[in-house]
């Protein structure tokens, strides 16, 4: 079982302070994606599991033991690097196999081995061949081939899939999730794509400025986000949001328009200022829609279009996603509901979500 429990972590450069109380549990076989943008401190964490960096203060345990003093190689980890780290005058085979010949193993059950993990990643034919003459995404199935020959308690990866082209983003994400469902090891994915970590992870842990914003799968990050940062950064296109007041039941926004609002406690209904948030896709068009858009822009992307503009009689930016055949230009003003329920509130001070 492999199982990995952080608890109060910190760390420190001098009198900088990167990372701050983070704390998590990750079950045995759980695939979990440190989502963040750059800065926020998430491959400085996955290094910290790793070994390559020092723990400031707080634990890390790998199945149950403490290994914030352990060496890298003592940690039963294999690790995957953005930048594939292949030796380049080796071969694919001598590549995937120099791990295991470090450890002694013997010659037949290092042939194995490397030649079960070519067969799952579908490189046999390469095993011969030099780096140089892979393509990016050839060489990054070596580098997780490398890993896997290791048979290790935890995969790590590191941003791996940034140096591929879109659309072979795509289909290794699909299948490094399927490995990982195959293998059923437990792993820690970090990226600053939210894409990315949405269609990969069991759970999301999501970093800002060294602290854990949200902890959660990726429907309760969507659905409920904890903050303004969550709920901004979760989601494409991002969700919007507009200044609003709440009296009794309405919803009162900047303009005056008012809305039906999701249910609030008594002591939030007094008159209190709230920032409403509400996803672009969740603008449904309607002739007598209170949400009135005057658009700038539209961007058709095929099965949908995004309508840019501003709330009507506002300077507050608003993105509607419609249908791709909705007819719209620019200049023109197109009304749109919401239904309460999948409307967000959030402190306007703190940016954290009111409970609705």
């Amino acid at each position: 079982m492999a199982e990995i429990k952080l608890t109060d972590l910190t760390k420190s450069y001098g009198p900088t302070e990167v990372l701050h109380h983070v704390e998590g549990e990750i079950s045995d076989g759980e695939f979990i994606v440190i989502v963040g943008p750059s800065g926020c401190g998430k491959s400085t964490l996955l290094r910290m599991v790793a070994g390559l960096e020092t723990v400031t203060s707080g634990e890390i345990a790998i199945a149950g033991r403490r290994v914030n003093e352990l060496e890298p190689s003592a940690r039963d980890i294999a690790m995957v690097f953005q930048n594939y780290a292949l030796y380049p005058h080796m071969s694919v085979r001598e590549n995937m196999a120099y791990g295991l010949k470090i450890r002694k193993l013997s010659k037949a059950e290092i042939n194995r081995r490397v030649e079960e993990a070519a067969d799952i990643l579908e490189i046999r034919q390469y095993l011969d061949r030099k780096p140089r003459q892979l393509s990016g995404g050839q060489r990054q199935r070596v580098a997780m081939g490398r890993a896997i020959v290791r048979d290790p308690q935890v995969f790590l990866f590191d941003e791996p899939l940034s140096n591929l082209d879109a659309k072979l983003r795509v289909q290794m994400r699909l299948e490094i999730r399927k490995l990982q469902q195959r293998l059923g090891v437990t792993s820690i994915y970090v990226t600053h794509d939210q894409v990315e970590a949405m269609t990969l992870g069991d759970r999301l842990m999501v970093l800002n400025g060294g602290y854990v914003e949200q902890f959660g799968t990726p429907i309760e990050l969507y659905d409920r986000p904890a903050s303004v940062f969550v709920a901004g950064f979760i989601g494409s296109p991002a969700m919007n949001f507009l200044p609003a007041s709440i009296e009794a039941e309405a919803l009162i926004l900047s303009t005056g328009v008012q809305l039906a609002a999701p249910q609030v406690s008594a002591d939030l209904a007094q008159n209190s200022a709230v920032l409403l948030g509400v996803r672009p896709e969740h603008l449904v068009p309607d002739e007598i829609g209170p949400i009135v858009i005057d658009v700038d822009m539209v961007e058709q992307l095929g099965a949908n279009t995004l309508l840019h503009g501003k709330l009507s009689g506002s300077q507050h930016e608003i993105v509607a996603s419609v249908p791709g055949h909705v007819a719209a230009e620019p200049g023109s003003k197109h009304s749109f509901s919401a239904a309460p329920e999948l409307l967000h509130l959030f402190d306007p001070k703190t940016e954290k979500r009111l409970e609705t």
